[in-house]
């Protein structure tokens, strides 16, 4: 009997002990720890015309739900490549990939659907479904409808376009990389070249547009985004194209890489041309891809030469000179010509045009180390001291 009193005992003070409602006399109730509140690429939802959908919102970090602070917000649409039903190859390139590397800029929300193959940004049932993803998005998250922007790359630019014409007073601003209103897919469109660009600079008005373009851009002609551009300039529209010396279709990564993008969009406010119409504006520039080089001597460029090192003392470059050319060789043997964009700052001609190696000097003028960076980090290399052999 007591063996048996003991078992009973030991049972009910187990059974206590894991009960996740129950808490011990004099002591406070157990509650389950309140998750962090969510930021960044979430996972998303949305039912339209009884197709469910699946796409992505970002949330900056500094979001909260609480702070009742509205939040301009960004419809992105993507191109061609991305498109698929898992909600989320959308994500890694253009304006996703841009905020990624520089959180910082981008104070956006920022609606980023799908669209399923092998359907286009431009049927109907899918710019319903991205109208949709924004409403949506915009209601749970309290958006500012007054800092509503549309952008949207190639087969995206497409769609963009489309958004922009059929809803032109949504927008407070616009931004369209390598695309236009003449859709690849549908080739007879060309047969209105001189009425259709002028549709859309007629519905959007003084609505602020910025397009980007490679001069050699083999997808998506670059003629599209000049001829958008001198339709919005025929109409006293506002208007900008940068065309990109040198690059191909891919040249929204540089487009969405620009600092002055972001702070563009923010100084527009749809509440803001409410009272006065913005001016009329027709601006278009044509970006080098890399600064004109300029010559130096063989002395200053021999001043240069030398092995680097990082901060645990390994030879990460090693500079030398031929000719009037300074060259650059890793440590896997792979080199690199710099060309000089001033004294101390030089580029790579023939890679990224964004990669930059500065060189620090001391006192007395002598190279002391260089820094290397990108659009993303930057490396500290101490020039390693010539060792003097007899």
């Amino acid at each position: 009997m007591l063996r048996l009193l003991r078992f009973l005992t030991a049972g009910l003070l187990l059974a206590w002990a894991i009960s996740p409602t129950q808490a011990l006399p004099g002591t406070a109730p157990r509650h389950a720890p309140i998750p962090p509140q969510e930021t960044g690429f979430l996972n998303r939802t949305i039912e339209v015309g009884g197709v469910a959908y699946r796409f992505e919102v970002y949330l900056p970090e500094q979001f909260r739900r609480d702070d009742r602070k509205s939040w301009p917000v960004i419809l992105f649409l993507h191109g061609r490549g991305e498109r698929g039903s898992e909600g989320m190859w959308q994500t890694q390139v253009g304006l996703p990939q841009a905020v990624r590397d520089h959180p910082e800029r981008w104070p956006f929300v920022i609606v980023m659907p799908q669209c399923p193959l092998p359907l286009y940004w431009t049927d109907a049932q899918m710019l319903s479904m991205a109208m949709s993803a924004l409403d949506q998005e915009t209601s749970e998250f309290r958006l500012d409808p007054a800092r509503t922007y549309l952008s949207g790359l190639s087969m995206g630019g497409y769609g963009a376009w489309e958004l922009a014409r059929l809803y032109p007073r949504r927008w407070a601003a616009i931004a369209i990389a390598s695309s236009g209103v003449f859709w690849s897919y549908e080739p007879e469109r060309w047969q209105q070249l001189t009425s259709l660009p002028a549709k859309y600079a007629q519905a959007l008005g003084r609505t602020p547009v910025w397009l980007f373009h490679g001069s050699d851009d083999n997808i998506v002609n670059e003629r599209q985004s000049e001829l958008m551009f001198g339709a919005f300039k025929a109409s006293s529209g506002h208007v900008r194209l940068w065309v990109y010396q040198g690059l191909k279709h891919d040249c929204w990564t540089r487009a969405y890489n620009e600092p002055e993008l972001p702070r563009w969009l923010l100084t527009h406010h749809i509440d803001a041309r409410a009272g006065e119409e913005l001016p009329a504006l027709a601006e278009r520039l044509v970006i080098p891809l890399h600064p004109t080089a300029l010559k130096l001597p063989p002395a200053t460029l021999d001043s240069l030469t030398g092995e680097y090192t990082d901060g645990r003392g390994r030879v990460v470059a090693t500079l030398f000179r031929q000719g009037d050319l300074l060259y650059q060789k890793n440590v896997h043997g792979e080199i690199a010509e710099l060309a000089a964009e001033s004294k101390s700052v030089f580029f790579y001609p023939n890679g990224s045009s964004l990669s930059r190696l500065t060189f620090e000097r001391d006192a007395e003028g002598s190279v002391t180390s260089a820094v290397f960076h990108d659009d993303r980090h930057e490396e500290h290399w101490e020039k390693r001291a010539a060792s003097t052999g007899r």
